[in-house]
């Protein structure tokens, strides 16, 4: 087998005649630049322990130091001339591997083909044939991403995941050359994130007494209570864990929709002059909700409270983007509200929308002031949007579009594409079948840059993301299912330098997932097999909601 032409993503370039290259053994060191110790550390981690083997430190890695490092090593060092995500891999005459980034994350990511041209056992935690060689194929790979932005939404608010599987998760885009984590920490359904200074928010925002199981028109009800929340330490170790990874963390406080949790454990922060927000609970069903924040002054300053604490435990140099969420706010209890009503007059608005562009406003002034950019899904462009603000446009490309065209930088990851929740195949045995069918080949053909979009306007478009929400994904497993195999052919739009849609390869990607699949297989991946759900992966009798037809082009 050529592993080097099994690579997912597909690099820019690929040399080389496929045979013998470098062959690892216990007396193989990994001699690393100053720069590189993150690669370092995760090398000897996860090939030492997957190989048995130490890897002890070598020379410095240095250009100037490299005779220094000796043969049978693996040399890390950066190039300032390459491209800053970019590397170089090459095996030399055989005698040493060499990993040269344009950056720190360059040499992350050479590291990931690196793992992958030793084949699935690399995947592994611990050796499943000690003493047996490990080769590298004599290759020469150059490449480098395509957008900057390469990320994936992890909805954890509807159903929670815990620590380890969000660390998982974080391996899991590494493995695959994404570098941008959102995390959707709050929501109707439940509120994930200590926050010191208003201790209800998980004290009862965490927590529903049960949950609808399925589509919100089901019938059957899951009565176990559910919930949990990361703790201050936990989030650090999150954030950290992601930054060894060259992962940005963009964390989500939803507002001044998708609130309940919150207003149920402070039920000041809603419309008290509507509705009886005392009474509120924590959701425990699907769709729309219209409890949704008062625009008053003490709102402002609750969140502006938890922001505090938002960006203190995500610092800008991982987390330079914080989303504020801004959809699905429905303006019923707003348009009944005398104190909105109020508001509105007192600042000469139009109506409702303009009133959510005001709360947009004041919190994209707010974390600007602080070093920080806000982002929000597209809906933030409707009553106006602060020039500084970023858009992830979701209903369609369309929102992306004209946010791009007025200036704004956008992260295209539209539903009908890229929203992983959706359902993979139009038959009877998916479960709990959520949307239109986007099979694997339909994510490999998603364009993230819509043709027609002015040559300016695209170079607002920082990337691309895909979105996962949790309604129907009660634990690791389901969500698993339903992002797997799907995410390797997104990383590869996101990375690699692909054709127009109709004229991508899919057969040679279909076929390089041969070689994919064995390494999710050594991570334990419970994705969805190519003919079907394994018997266990099914739910039948849970309602779903699928949408017949291809989905719209918007």
């Amino acid at each position: 087998m050529d592993l080097d032409k099994d690579l997912i993503p597909a690099p820019v370039h690929t040399g080389g005649d496929g045979r013998y290259g470098f062959l690892f053994d216990p007396s193989t060191t990994i001699s690393a630049a100053p720069g590189t110790e993150d690669t370092e550390r995760w090398l000897r981690s996860t090939l030492g322990a997957a190989f048995g083997l130490a890897l002890a430190p070598g020379g410095s890695g240095d250009a100037e130091d490299a005779g220094d490092a000796g043969d049978n090593s693996v040399r890390l060092r950066l190039d300032p001339a390459l491209e800053p995500e970019g590397y170089r891999l090459t095996t030399g005459t055989g005698q040493y591997v060499e990993i040269t980034g344009g950056s720190p994350a360059g040499v992350f990511w050479g590291a990931q083909t690196l793992r992958q041209l030793l084949g699935p056992e690399a995947f592994r935690r611990a050796p499943v044939a000690p003493g047996a060689p490990r080769s590298v194929p004599a290759v020469r790979i150059e490449d480098h991403p395509r957008f900057p932005w390469r990320g994936l939404m992890l909805d954890v608010a509807r159903h929670f995941l815990p620590k380890d599987d969000v660390l998982r998760y974080l391996d899991l885009l590494a493995a695959h050359k994404l570098n941008v984590f959102h995390f959707h920490l709050t929501d109707d359904q439940g509120w994930r994130i200590e926050i010191k200074r208003h201790p209800r928010l998980t004290e009862i925002g965490s927590w529903r007494p049960r949950t609808k199981h399925g589509h919100r028109a089901s019938e059957l009800w899951d009565e176990t209570p559910h919930g949990g929340y990361y703790t201050q330490d936990d989030i650090r170790e999150i954030v950290a864990y992601a930054a060894e990874r060259h992962i940005r963390v963009v964390p989500e406080i939803d507002i001044p929709g998708h609130s309940q949790a919150a207003i149920a454990a402070y039920p000041e922060l809603g419309n008290a002059d509507v509705v009886d927000t005392a009474a509120l609970s924590v959701w425990d069903t699907w769709g729309i909700n219209a409890n949704v924040l008062a625009p008053t002054d003490s709102t402002l300053r609750f969140f502006e409270g938890v922001l505090e604490e938002v960006l203190d435990l995500f610092p800008a140099a991982t987390s330079p983007f914080i989303h504020i969420g801004g959809d699905e706010c429905r303006k019923e209890q707003w348009k009944d509200s005398p104190a909105a009503q109020a508001r509105i007059e007192e600042f000469g608005l139009a109506n409702e929308d303009e009133l959510q562009s005001w709360i947009i406003r004041h919190f994209d002034a707010w974390l600007t002031a602080r070093g920080r950019r806000l982002i929000g899904w597209d809906e933030i462009l409707e009553g106006g949007l602060p020039a500084g603000a970023a858009v992830s446009s979701w209903r369609g490309y369309r929102g992306g579009v004209a946010a791009a065209e007025a200036g704004h930088d956008v992260v295209m990851c539209p539903e009908q594409h890229v929203y992983l929740d959706h359902r993979q195949d139009g038959g009877p045995d998916e479960p709990m079948p959520i949307g239109f069918v986007r099979t694997l080949e339909d994510v490999y053909r998603f364009e993230p840059v819509p043709p027609g979009l002015s040559e300016e306007a695209a170079r607002h478009i920082l990337g691309t993301q895909a979105n996962v929400w949790t309604e129907v994904m009660q634990n690791r497993a389901r969500v698993d299912y339903q992002v797997f195999p799907r995410l390797a052919a997104f990383a590869e739009v996101a990375w690699s330098p692909l054709p127009a849609p109709a004229e991508r390869d899919y057969a040679d990607f279909e076929r390089r997932m041969t070689a994919h699949y064995p390494r999710l297989d050594a991570l334990g991946v419970d994705y969805r097999r190519p003919d079907g759900p394994l018997p266990r992966q099914k739910r039948p009798g849970v309602l779903g909601r699928p949408l017949d037809g291809p989905p719209p082009n918007v």
